[in-house]
């Protein structure tokens, strides 16, 4: 008797399986441990997750290292995503700066146009001149509204303000007449003087009209066709806020510049093929498709997406010690997406949502770098190492443990950063398909679209409901349900859309509605889950067509999400197909498959 360890390197969790074996063939399981990977899949840094991992299966069983006569590891390709602009890296505005950051509370209604003033040097106005003032921090919003009451009486046309403090509503509130004023303006010295500008504010519920719609600029700016064509990125930025501010600057203030997104170039056993990431993402992924046993595929230089891949050969090189040019990419993702974007010459940090296409990249095999991670092991450990197989058919072999479940069969091991499948027939014949893009792409998508800036925080919008925060002691859930609490809630949450984490109420402080978050979310599982288990069943599939699959077991990690099993078991029923969450040995749910089916071969 000896005890085995599989083990399944991912690219979010590090899974061993620990089985004793007995009379040379006969396989008792008796425990799995899971914990984080440590570093980059299928990189030296995955040394400590596996080693902790083991520790704390070999724990669970009461038995030690030294008890252990063979370890055997997955072979690994790791899977970086990220994001190739469409329209890129920079808005392109000429001779403008705006302001459209939607506060909560600007102050008074409709459409002012003049040349702006600091509010203390309006003694210096001509009394027929129509001004919009500005008023900076270190004015008071009482001696704000006199002055500009004063100055209405004096006979100065003053059509709007501008304003860095929150005082909207305040100012407003004490002057005589009613004019717009947005507020909240962080970067307000920097807003140049007597420069026309025009001011926008919507009624309660609105939003702007003029300033979100091109033609509206061209009308106040008296701009020409040419001109308006460059106003286009500042109208979409404005769209659908209750508040902006539009100011025409000097010429050359404000400098285009582009960076455009470029082609890519796959290369096959018999041919390369070229697409531009301007045709999107489907295109992509047709030409990645029709290109039989992809050996590389590179990004034109001095573009964006030639510096996405080349960013992707330059991680893996420093972390794998191999030399740059040897680094080769198997497969991609391709997904089209939004980015926020920064506005040039905004004045309160504002973005525009621009065009992109999302990329997952995924390093081809090393049985090599495999060699040199089970090699270190060795040495720590004094325990043999060798390299069990490829993950897709060691994840089918862990899949048949699933209680039910018999061959012919096929799984689809969706993980962080890649999405296997595989299907074994009734002779124990296996065929199976290593892509790229999993969970960690969902994840990136909905810290792009929401303009996140926070990887954790979108994991958790992925991974976890959401409510709103109707009062102090009740939530609505996304689903419309309403549940009441015996304590108050902390009234920083208030009116929040917050995440239903492991029973905590995490507020999301965006501006965006749950609806909106909702569907983010949704459609991001859609285009990378449902549409990429389509693509693998259909590589794996005898007849390529996914109507002569019976039956799915769906495992990994991803597989655990509260969404997911159920779109993928949706959108494969329209093919006739039984699919189902996969319950490995009986007791791990779908986890643990790999690290399981690496010791069903021993």
């Amino acid at each position: 008797m000896k005890f085995v360890a599989g083990i399944d390197i991912g690219n979010a969790t590090t899974e061993v399986a620990i089985a004793k074996i007995e009379d040379g063939n006969k396989i008792e399981f008796v425990s799995s441990g899971i914990v984080k990977t440590t570093g980059i899949k299928g990189t030296k840094q995955n040394i400590k997750g596996v080693i902790d991992s083991l520790n704390q299966a070999l724990e669970k069983c009461s038995t030690d290292i030294e008890n252990l006569g063979l370890i055997r590891i997955n072979e690994a390709a790791p899977v970086i995503g990220d994001v190739a602009m469409e329209t890129i890296t920079e808005t392109i505005i000429t001779e403008s700066t705006m302001i459209g950051h939607n506060p909560s509370t600007p102050g008074g209604i409709g459409t002012g146009v003049g040349i702006t003033v600091d509010i203390e040097e309006l003694e210096s106005i001509k009394n027929n001149n129509t001004v919009i003032v500005i008023i900076l921090k270190k004015v008071d919003f009482e001696y704000a509204a006199k002055t500009i009451n004063k100055y209405l009486k004096k006979g100065v046309n003053i059509v709007g303000a501008i304003v860095q403090r929150d005082d909207g509503v305040l100012i407003n509130n004490r002057l005589d007449k009613v004019i717009p004023i947005v507020d909240e303006v962080t970067l307000l010295e920097k807003v140049p003087l007597n420069m026309k500008a025009a001011v926008e504010v919507a009624p309660q519920g609105g939003v702007v009209e003029v300033l979100s719609n091109p033609y509206g600029i061209a009308t106040v700016f008296n701009l020409n066709a040419e001109e308006t064509k460059l106003v286009v990125p500042i109208s979409r930025a404005l769209i659908g806020n209750r508040s902006a501010v539009v100011i025409k600057t000097p010429k050359g203030d404000v400098q285009e510049r582009r960076i455009p997104a470029g082609k890519i170039n796959i290369t096959g056993i018999r041919r390369t093929s070229v697409v531009d990431v301007e045709d999107g993402a489907s295109k992509i992924m047709e030409v990645v498709k029709s290109t039989v046993s992809i050996e590389d595929i590179k990004g034109e230089s001095g573009t964006n997406v030639g510096g996405m891949f080349e960013r992707v050969r330059q991680v893996m090189s420093k972390l794998t010690n191999q030399d740059f040019q040897s680094i080769k990419i198997q497969d991609i993702l391709a997904v089209d997406t939004f980015v926020p974007q920064k506005i040039v010459g905004g004045l309160a940090r504002e973005f525009s949502l621009e065009n992109a296409v999302g990329i997952a990249a995924m390093v081809k095999a090393d049985k090599l770098q495999m060699q040199i991670i089970a090699d270190e092991l060795k040495n720590k450990l004094s325990v043999e190492v060798e390299i069990g197989g490829v993950e897709a058919e060691m994840a089918i072999l862990g899949a048949l443990t699933t209680p039910g479940s018999n061959k012919p069969l096929a799984i689809l091991d969706m993980g962080a950063g890649s999405t296997d499948a595989s299907i074994i027939n009734k002779n124990g014949e296996i065929s199976s398909v290593h892509l790229a893009g999993a969970g960690n792409m969902v994840t990136m998508l909905i810290n792009s679209e929401l303009g996140l800036n926070s990887f954790d925080l979108a994991e958790d919008i992925k991974r976890y409901p959401l409510a709103k925060v109707e009062s102090l002691f009740h939530i609505r859930h996304e689903d419309g349900t309403v549940e009441f609490f015996e304590e108050h809630f902390d009234p920083s949450i208030f009116a929040r859309t917050v995440i239903l984490k492991e029973g905590n109420l995490i507020p999301i402080n965006i501006e965006a509605s749950i609806e909106k978050i909702k569907m983010i979310r949704k459609i991001a599982k859609e285009k990378v889950f449902v549409t990429h288990c389509i693509r693998a069943l259909s590589i794996v599939s005898p007849t390529g067509s996914i109507r002569d699959i019976e039956f799915v077991v769906l495992v990994g990690g991803s597989s655990l999400d509260f969404q997911v099993p159920q779109l993928i078991t949706d959108a494969l029923s329209k093919y006739g197909v039984v699919a189902g969450q996969g319950n490995i040995r009986g007791l791990d749910g779908p986890r643990n498959a790999v690290a399981t089916g690496i010791n069903t071969r021993y």
